[in-house]
């Protein structure tokens, strides 16, 4: 069993290892990169710019709705970290000012960000539950399973919303569809009535 439990820390390992996203950022150029966080969610983030003397770099960080979840002027090294109040598209921005007489060279942008299970400190949580290595990684192990259940169950509420709107939108484009007929019937009725009235007023029928 204790085996078995090994694997599976591993195996989860593998998963949990993610590597910091890296880039370059030219004078007086503006670089965003979005994701999608669910509900309830802690994101922490990490970031590092390299050396630009007569630059200067704006990070912020914003929702949807353009809410500023986190900003910073002159952004050289730091940590950031919010919790999602919605399911939303997040976005981080780093945008580069280069002052007169500064140097054009491209700044060298390194942003690590998490999310969930990625974000939590076990670390701290051993130490506050003084629990074992294995206990920890069991724990972690625990919270990713019930990280997957819940993006099934989000992945299950969103299928039944997207079913319910394809039944609605069906039902419509059938209704309009029948209206569109009847239209058209009554349309081509009266164009055949009012056509027989005028040729029997002009005596071309009986």
């Amino acid at each position: 069993m204790e085996l078995y439990n090994i694997f599976c820390i591993l195996f989860l390992s593998c998963f949990l290892s993610i590597d910091a996203l890296m880039f370059h950022l030219s004078p007086n150029q503006k670089k965003c990169l979005k994701e999608e966080i669910h509900k309830d969610v802690l994101v922490t983030g990490e970031y590092e710019l390299s050396d630009a003397p007569g630059q200067k770099t704006h990070l912020v960080v914003t929702d949807s709705k353009s809410h500023i979840l986190y900003s910073k002027e002159d952004a050289k090294k730091g940590k950031f970290a919010f919790t999602t109040e919605e399911y939303d598209m997040f976005e981080v921005c780093f945008e580069s000012k280069m002052a007169v007489g500064g140097q054009g060279a491209d700044r060298e942008v390194s942003l690590d960000m998490k999310h969930g299970i990625e974000a939590k400190s076990y670390e701290e949580l051993a130490k506050a539950e003084k629990l074992k290595p294995l206990e920890v990684e069991l724990r972690r192990l625990e919270d990713l399973s019930k990280s997957i259940v819940d993006d099934f169950e989000y992945m299950k509420s969103r299928e039944k919303q997207m079913r319910d709107t394809n039944e609605s939108t069906h039902s419509r484009v059938m209704y309009f569809s029948i209206f569109s007929m009847c239209c058209l019937l009554g349309l081509a009725t009266w164009q055949v009535l009012y056509l027989r009235r005028y040729f029997k007023a002009k005596k071309l029928i009986e």
